[in-house]
């Protein structure tokens, strides 16, 4: 499972070091591509190829399910680490979820994220993030 939270520098070539508590899970070749709430998702191939019989599934002629799978599909890059452990992230993908310079790596269970140090620290403040709010919601949901 992938978890945790990770601050990372991107240096000017667009590398970035994937924490080493998450290359075990993803391999040394995995899928980047863009993700919900400008931030990018980080997939290992097994974990894309489940999320990609998911979406195969999804009615074609229902144009928010081909809407859904061509942001997934678009934006996908499969990435490899180098010698030290960092991938190199696409310009298009940087500039997708804002990435400049100070990122936040996380896991989410099946999954990595990558999102700008400003856009996470924004996204998770108390001001945007009512976790009483959020359990009530969750309770409906059955959790």
């Amino acid at each position: 499972m992938l978890l945790g939270e990770y601050s990372h520098n991107v240096d000017e070539k667009g590398r970035v070091s994937v924490p080493s508590k998450f290359r075990e899970d993803l391999g040394t070749s995995f899928i980047v591509t863009k993700g919900l709430d400008n931030c990018l998702f980080i997939y290992s191939k097994n974990e894309w190829s489940v999320f990609e019989e998911k979406l195969k599934s999804l009615p074609l002629t229902n144009t928010n399910a081909r809407n859904f799978v061509r942001f997934f599909f678009s934006g996908a890059t499969e990435c490899e680490l180098d010698k030290q452990g960092r991938i190199n992230i696409p310009q298009n993908l940087r500039e997708y979820a804002n990435i400049s310079k100070e990122v936040y790596i996380i896991g989410v269970m099946s999954r990595v994220e990558i999102w700008d140090k400003v856009a996470w620290q924004n996204y998770t403040s108390p001001e945007n993030m009512d976790l009483e709010d959020i359990a009530s919601q969750m309770s409906d949901l059955g959790i």
